[in-house]
């Protein structure tokens, strides 16, 4: 084969590494750690705009998954890690209702009308309210609300996710909490 290419024929030779996030000198982030650090976030933004627990766990697999292929896709003058990450969580959330065209009502976990305490029946009668609440909220303005909240994206961030100024964010999302 005369091309002077030499294979490697050992284990011992091969070495794993983390996958960096960005292709960057150096790497801002390993994939590992960006997922521990949003996975609670990204599924509570899936969740809250999906409003089907089964359908956000598979949105946010699917969502890394998106993530991984497209690392080196990431442009740190664009916006944070965190914005890109919560772009593409958008975009997934958005294709999943697409796909079922209807929003599903929001599972109440089990046991959750039995509480123990006045805290526990406070707390649960605080979340129903919430979402009676959110019910009254356009797509769009309990979109803003998931990333305000959910999310917890910066207005700055929440207008690169949104393709709108940060000026622009924030009065929107001033608008949903007051009808809210």
């Amino acid at each position: 084969m005369g091309l002077g290419i030499r294979r490697n024929t050992g284990v011992e030779q091969v070495v794993a590494e983390r996958a960096p996030l960005i292709a960057a000198d150096p790497p801002l982030e390993d994939f590992e750690a960006l997922y521990r650090r949003t996975l609670p976030r990204i599924y509570a933004y899936t969740a809250s705009v999906l409003r089907d627990r089964s359908a956000a766990e598979e949105v946010t697999a699917q969502v890394y998954e998106r993530a991984y292929r497209k690392r080196r896709s990431y442009r740190p003058r664009r916006g944070t890690v965190d914005a890109w990450l919560f772009g593409i969580a958008r975009n997934a959330a958005l294709d999943e209702l697409r796909r079922r065209k209807r929003v599903s009502p929001l599972v109440c976990e089990p046991g959750a009308g039995y509480a123990r305490t006045d805290e526990e029946a406070e707390g649960a009668l605080r979340r129903a309210t919430v979402r009676a609440a959110l019910t009254t909220l356009s797509p769009r303005e309990r979109e803003l609300i998931a990333l305000k909240f959910h999310a917890g994206l910066s207005n700055t961030d929440l207008g690169r996710v949104l393709g709108v100024s940060e000026s622009n964010a924030g009065t929107l999302l001033h608008r949903a909490i007051s009808k809210l």
